[in-house]
């Protein structure tokens, strides 16, 4: 005859590392709770939950309101690792939602969540550089992480961190560029950003090149390219494997060579022929960028002797299926055919 038994094991839909989530409008406010608790795996298990919860908007918004920030704050500096991992990691989750970007720049959680920079335990800074590259995309957040003063430290890792941590590090910059370049200049960033130019990954010289294109928007940014002799690698990565490095690297060049000193720099260095070879390429950016910069190279006299006799070249890009391009090409033909 069958009898009746209770299994010592727990239900299969019930994970042992997370917190039960409480039923209806208790559930985030009882996991608020347990964060703060002084036993290690309630809080521990509490993150974990709210791991799930936060990637809904809706518990996003729920938990900003409820002053969830100020107590994943306070676990940042807590001194068991998987605690850090998991409050960084909630952060990273909730800067993917706008409402939880606001919540991070109202809650002052990026001076707190940056002395992580140095952690030990790498998900734990790969969670912070992704919180910041999530947040830098909003023109307040970019300008919030400036205002810490994050730009010296961010290009300063670039020497020592790990490969993927530098890519973050270096799509954060680009936005963070948009809002102040002089703090990157003195900081050394172009010298930083020469040398990973030659880096064997694709993806660190495609952001390298982007971040000097940044640079190269302001007069002293210019100069400093210049002075550093960044040109000629530029020139060199016009040929790269990689349709964003090409396009990258005619974007800075066509920043650079706006100043007298930025054009000879790239005819020495033999840009002409190379961006020339660009027009047809098969990717629209690399084709708009190249165009541009031949427009400002043409008006150097050296640089519009040479391209008066291949012309025809960039005459063929008037039919281009991309109207930008097109227009770039006309611009482009007024400029150099021009006549004092």
């Amino acid at each position: 005859m069958a009898q009746a038994r209770i299994s010592c094991c727990l239900p299969p839909n019930i994970d042992p590392t997370k917190s039960p989530v409480a039923f209806g409008e208790r559930a985030l406010p009882k996991l608020n709770e347990e964060l703060k608790d002084s036993e290690l795996i309630t809080r521990q298990r509490a993150l974990m939950a709210l791991c799930d919860l936060v990637h809904d908007p809706e518990n996003v918004y729920q938990a900003v309101h409820l002053g969830f920030l100020e107590s994943l704050k306070s676990l940042l500096h807590d001194q068991d690792s998987t605690v850090r991992q998991k409050a960084t990691e909630v952060f990273y989750i909730m800067a993917g939602h706008s409402v939880g970007r606001q919540g991070i720049l109202k809650s002052d959680v990026i001076p707190a969540i940056s002395k992580l920079l140095d952690d030990p335990v790498v998900i734990c800074r790969q969670n912070m550089h992704k919180t910041f590259e999530m947040v830098s995309e909003l023109p307040a957040g970019a300008a919030a992480l400036v205002k810490a003063n994050l730009v010296v430290q961010l290009v300063q890792k670039l020497e020592c961190e790990l490969e993927d941590i530098q890519m973050i590090i270096l799509e954060t910059l680009h936005f963070m560029l948009q809002t102040d370049v002089l703090q990157a200049l003195s900081a050394g960033a172009v010298g930083i950003l020469k040398g990973k130019l030659s880096h064997p990954s694709a993806g660190i010289r495609r952001m390298a090149a982007k971040a000097l294109m940044d640079i190269c928007v302001p007069l002293e940014g210019k100069e400093t390219v210049c002075q550093e002799e960044v040109v000629p690698l530029l020139v060199h990565l016009l040929q790269d494997s990689d349709n964003e490095v090409r396009a990258n690297a005619a974007g800075a060049l066509m920043n650079i060579t706006i100043t007298t000193q930025g054009k000879y720099a790239a005819i020495n260095s033999g840009a002409i022929p190379k961006l020339l070879a660009l027009v047809s390429d098969g990717y629209s950016r690399v084709r708009l960028n190249s165009l541009k910069a031949l427009t400002t190279l043409s008006e150097a006299p050296e640089g519009r002797k040479v391209l008066l006799a291949d012309v025809n070249i960039i005459q063929s890009c008037l039919d281009d299926q991309s109207e930008a391009v097109r227009r770039a090409a006309a611009i482009a033909i007024q400029v150099i055919q021009w006549k004092p």
